[in-house]
């Protein structure tokens, strides 16, 4: 019995020795220099922009093949179920989508935007009894801003613009893309498209804000860090759409978005320059050559976006009249309109993002 006894002392010993080892440990967790530098913060943020870029670009083909892929395996009814599930759910996309607030208040996106960081500042108060088109400057390379800011919840959109529902207008073609859509949507994307405008401006009630980067991929392959330049002048459909339905015009200037790549720019007239013009005709994106970072340093070449910090600043309202066809010279008044509020946008605010006083914008 004793010999028992000594026995079960010693392994309680032991156990206790071995909790106050992992206690210790434990403790000791915060300490530990990987934990503690923000090296791991960091990496989820590298992470959330690659995520972003590569859904960006290959999400869509991706699921294509994938789903071709199924068709020759056992697993060929997950392609039949979807197929049949897009055919019912395709004007879905064209008539205010299927946004999910969950997907857009991921932590990805708030990992996304504190990589560069990119903030969002309210300057006016808009009533939700209203429609708006935001029109977004500049486009960028990967339109980051508009992304984060009015495409997710990252910078608190509902919170600064109570009852307004942001959609974020893209290229229809992406909304042909299986499942890639469905993601679109769920993040509150809507195609840019004649029908889908008229649909949430005249048909889904008010406090709808539709986000348009006016300059579109033309303005991409003009971006260049530390230029601020729009393609604006001659763009003029979406000032006619909030004539037609009484939407406010609302000017956004995201400062630092043209700071996230280098890019090779050709010259006019060059067969690289003509190429990248005939292709953002036919498919609707411009191939730009850039150059980022690596993903492990910022020093070095690779396609990582610069960690440059990019503030969208959300100008006033400018109230417009309904007018369900409005002229040419109606037109050109609102727009002339437009372009004055975001010049006093970009001058007002330049100085207090790191722009000088002598900087200007340029419109193309």
């Amino acid at each position: 019995m004793d010999s028992a006894w000594t026995k079960a002392q010693e392994w309680r010993g032991v156990g206790t020795s071995v909790r106050s080892s992992v206690l210790a440990a434990v403790r000791h967790l915060p300490s530990v220099r990987w934990v503690s530098s923000g090296s791991l913060t960091r990496l989820l943020q590298k992470l959330a922009v690659v995520q972003y870029i590569l859904s960006f670009l290959f999400l869509g083909p991706v699921c294509i093949i994938l789903l071709i892929y199924l068709l020759y395996t056992s697993c060929w009814w997950i392609t039949a179920l979807y197929c049949l599930w897009l055919a019912y759910d395709w004007r879905t996309h064209k008539q205010a989508g299927r946004r999910l607030p969950w997907v857009r208040s991921w932590s990805v996106w708030s990992y996304l935007s504190s990589y560069f960081p990119i903030q969002l500042i309210k300057t006016h108060h808009l009533p939700p009894d209203k429609n708006y088109i935001f029109g977004y400057h500049p486009h960028g390379i990967f339109c980051f801003g508009a992304l984060c800011n009015f495409g997710t919840e990252a910078n608190g959109f509902s919170e600064k613009y109570p009852g307004i529902t942001p959609f974020v207008a893209t290229l229809s073609g992406n909304f042909l893309l299986p499942v890639a859509r469905d993601y679109l949507m769920s993040t509150g994307v809507c195609p840019v498209t004649h029908d889908t405008i008229d649909f949430i401006l005249s048909r889904n009630g008010t406090g709808n804000a539709i986000v348009i980067a006016v300059g579109g991929a033309a303005e991409s392959l003009n971006t260049t860090p530390g230029v601020n330049q729009v393609t604006l002048r001659n763009r003029k459909g979406f000032v006619r759409k909030a004539l037609k339905h009484g939407a406010a015009l609302v000017p956004v200037f995201s400062f630092g978005e043209n700071n996230t790549y280098q890019q090779v720019r050709f010259a006019d007239g060059s067969w690289c320059r003509r190429l990248q013009t005939w292709l953002q005709k036919v498919v609707g994106f411009a191939p730009c050559v850039i150059q980022g970072c690596s993903l492990l340093s910022a020093d070095t070449w690779g396609l990582m976006p610069y960690p440059r910090p990019i503030t969208s600043v959300v100008g006033e309202p400018i109230s417009v009249p309904q007018i369900s066809e409005p002229s040419a010279e109606e037109v050109d008044r609102y727009h002339a309109l437009y372009m004055a509020s975001l010049q006093r946008l970009f001058h007002t605010e330049k100085t207090r993002f790191g722009l000088k006083q002598r900087d200007t914008l340029i419109m193309h």
